[in-house]
């Protein structure tokens, strides 16, 4: 067990979400330290356990992915009573995170921002939604793949001779989802310390992934021209994409200066584009950019990918083989930063995740829970909140948990 100090120590956090943005928010709080509560529904819990294969032992990898650190309460909240307890642990909480769309429906059950902060001042009360609770679209139902749909990113993802659009082959509006819920819930942290003030969070997967287009939309603004999908060319840096050298594979080259440019046509033997007035700058580049890449890609099968790789990397010219999933995930620095978490399950053996990237000085992430089986800890939180166990075992008779 690790003895440094840990960031969230004594923040209790209420997780009622599954998939993936609210369970990948609430893990990387448990990270931090946060005493993290997942309720699941009873029997069948979060839908991502029933996401596989494949299985580790007899957990879906999916899950296991994103919810270490973390203690399962099966309730059923559709009773009576299993709301009650759910209301029981909100008070004690610091910080509830749900994804239930429809704000009628949090309501319903007293789940809404007001009648949380009502009861608790002091709560973060955080809600991931498709769409967000305003405007035209609130309480639709969202996933990953409309939010990419509608953020004008899949338009531009893919090849640029074709017109199908691309989903971008991770859920990456859950995953930013869940980390603008992640610095938002710090950020209200921070401000309640100082003021003693809970508040709630609004945050929408389409808004998420519209974040992705920062860059894009800028030119947009000073252009009000539609962008167009450029494949693997970058819009305003040249050479800056994937070639194919000799043995078929492939390798990214990334020259991003002037000084680099002159650098890397020195050090693969293309000192001769450098008096060549149709390459002088990046704007000449890129006005001739086919000339030049059809220069380069016939000048890139001279060698295989690694020796141009060995080559770029000793003049200090930004390159790297393309991986694949297992190169990467093998590559002695990824080891060295500890990218890799182990951690040993009671029923799925030994069980690795990716860890939290950041690198705190003095009080880094702690991997002290293995994913939760289904209500795993029921008991142990029913007994914290003062239920005996007469009182648990008439619950689990109900139906309750």
């Amino acid at each position: 067990m690790s003895t440094h100090p840990r960031i969230l120590e004594g923040i209790r956090v209420i997780e009622m979400t599954e998939a993936l943005a609210g369970p990948y928010c609430a893990m990387y709080l448990g990270d931090l330290g946060a005493d993290v509560i997942k309720i699941e529904r009873v029997g069948t819990g979060d839908q991502s356990r029933r996401w596989a294969p494949p299985y580790v032992g007899d957990q879906s990898a999916y899950f296991l992915s994103t919810n270490r650190n973390k203690r399962s309460l099966t309730l059923n909240i559709q009773t009576e009573e299993g709301l009650r307890i759910l209301h029981r642990l909100l008070d004690t909480a610091d910080v509830f995170i749900t994804n239930l769309p429809r704000m009628a429906s949090l309501r319903k059950r007293g789940l809404d921002p007001e009648a949380c902060l009502q009861r608790n001042p002091r709560l973060i009360h955080v809600t991931i939604t498709g769409f967000g609770h305003t405007g035209p679209y609130a309480g639709r139902p969202g996933y990953d793949i409309l939010a990419q749909a509608m953020s004008g990113s899949m338009a531009l993802t893919g090849p640029a001779d074709r017109d199908e659009p691309y989903r971008f082959p991770t859920p990456l509006a859950d995953m930013t989802a869940g980390l603008y819920a992640l610095a938002s819930i710090l950020g209200a942290l921070y401000h309640r310390e100082r003021t003693g003030e809970g508040q709630a969070i609004d945050i929408s997967l389409l808004e998420s992934q519209i974040g992705w287009m920062t860059n894009v939309a800028g030119a947009y603004f000073a252009t009000g021209q539609r962008p167009s999908r450029r494949g693997n060319d970058h819009p305003t840096i040249t050479p800056y994409r994937p070639f194919q050298a000799r043995d078929g594979r492939y390798f990214i080259l990334a020259v991003g200066s002037e000084a680099i440019w002159q650098r890397f046509c020195a050090v693969v033997g293309l000192e001769h584009l450098l008096d060549d007035p149709r390459f002088a700058t990046n704007p000449d580049r890129l006005q001739h950019r086919d000339a030049l890449y059809a220069i380069l890609e016939e000048h890139f099968r001279q060698k295989d990918a690694q020796e141009w790789v060995e080559c770029l990397q000793k003049a200090n010219v930004p390159c790297s083989l393309i991986y694949h999933l297992d190169e990467t995930l093998n590559d002695p620095h990824v080891r060295a930063r500890g990218m890799i978490v182990e951690q040993s399950h009671p029923s799925a053996g030994q069980v690795r995740s990716l860890a939290f990237p950041p690198h705190f000085s003095r009080t880094p992430a702690q991997y002290r829970l293995p994913p939760p089986r289904l209500g795993e800890h029921t008991d142990e939180i029913l007994r914290e909140l003062g239920y005996s166990e007469a009182t648990i075992a008439d619950l689990r008779d109900k139906g309750v948990i």
